[in-house]
């Protein structure tokens, strides 16, 4: 069984305690938090070992009566892996400071720059790159959304080149701090966006191929990205036979009534998913089209979950537990039931 340590139980950290949780050969052995707040109390009411990630604080937890083992200097010496669910730009303090002084393989999520680690990690494209590395950043749900897509479309012909715009929600459903309200806003105003060089940190094969621009729009729900992919030669029948064949990607059709991210969403609640999380990519079959060996789709991305299956992999390629990348999604996959 693999220790694993999450530093972090926020939006993504819980997602990924209860993902780990799930899965038959891993074990979670304590979840951190710098705050006494619903969401530890939540965790310890769970059954997971509670610490303190900031030791100075450890006092304020005792003050609120919320049960803690300790500090998170108190079990990284037990963990084989901790994977890292600290705000954005945290993740590279955390493994300056603690890590590696420790020398414990560690996973930072997509709020960190790719440069900080040795490789960037998806299931279906680095799997075999990142195996038995010590310092690996799982990308962001962009990025993790665009990969998969374009991996079935690489899947079925030669990506010449991509042009991709993302139109982001403001903030999750549970942020209060951020926006926009009442308009639609350039992220950034220049382009090509980042998002392009995300998706070279783990398809270097991509690189000078990809350009991506922007906007984040007043929604919390789901970003949505609109690709414009230009290949040396397919047909639409071949396209849609490569989604359904690759995993964690699927279509819905608009004529079902799914024709809109809050529709999408309201079909994760009917499915029974806990926090109606849609860890798979939904495409939207009508907008699947190819004109002059150009594809052209438009797909939706859960922000707060598609990530989470990646983590899971990621751990079970860092620690060598399973050498072969479909296997191994094919056991997250089942363990967390999803669709494929």
């Amino acid at each position: 069984m693999a220790k694993v340590l999450i530093n972090g139980y926020g939006s993504i950290g819980k997602r990924v305690a209860d993902a780990v949780s799930k899965q038959k050969d891993m074990e979670v052995i304590g979840v951190t938090k710098t705050k006494p707040d619903f969401e530890a109390k939540m965790a310890v009411d769970k059954g997971y070992k509670l610490y303190a990630a900031i030791p100075e604080r450890k006092s304020l937890f005792e003050e609120k009566g919320v049960d803690i083992e300790g500090t998170i200097f108190d079990v990284i010496e037990d963990a084989d892996i901790v994977v890292d669910c600290a705000p954005g730009g945290i993740g590279k303090e955390n493994l300056e400071n603690i890590y590696k002084k420790y020398n414990v393989k560690a996973i930072l999520q997509g709020g960190e720059k790719a440069q900080y680690v040795e490789d960037n990690f998806n299931a279906l494209w680095s799997y075999d790159r990142c195996y038995g590395k010590d310092y690996i950043r799982t990308v962001s749900c962009n990025t993790t959304g665009l990969c998969r897509t374009l991996y079935a479309i690489n899947s079925a012909t030669d990506i010449v080149k991509a042009r991709v715009v993302l139109i982001r929600r403001g903030a999750d459903p549970n942020d209060a701090k951020r926006g926009p309200i009442n308009a639609i806003v350039p992220n950034p105003p220049t382009i090509p966006s980042h998002h392009g060089p995300d998706v070279c940190s783990v398809v270097p094969e991509l690189e000078g191929k990809i350009i991506t621009s922007a906007v984040i729009v007043p929604t919390t729900l789901m970003h949505m990205h609109s690709l414009m992919v230009e290949t040396t030669g397919t047909t639409k029948d071949d396209i849609i036979d490569a989604i359904e064949k690759t995993p964690r990607i699927f279509t819905v059709s608009a004529e079902d009534g799914l024709n809109s991210t809050a529709t999408i969403i309201e079909f994760a609640r009917d499915l029974g998913r806990v926090r109606y999380d849609l860890n798979e990519i939904a495409i939207w079959k009508e907008s699947i089209n190819v004109v002059d060996n150009e594809v052209f789709l438009m797909q939706a991305v859960h922000q707060e979950s598609d990530v989470i299956p990646e983590n899971v992999d990621c751990i079970r390629a860092m620690l060598q537990m399973e050498d072969d990348n479909m296997k191994s999604i094919e056991m997250t996959n089942k363990a967390m039931g999803l669709m494929k």
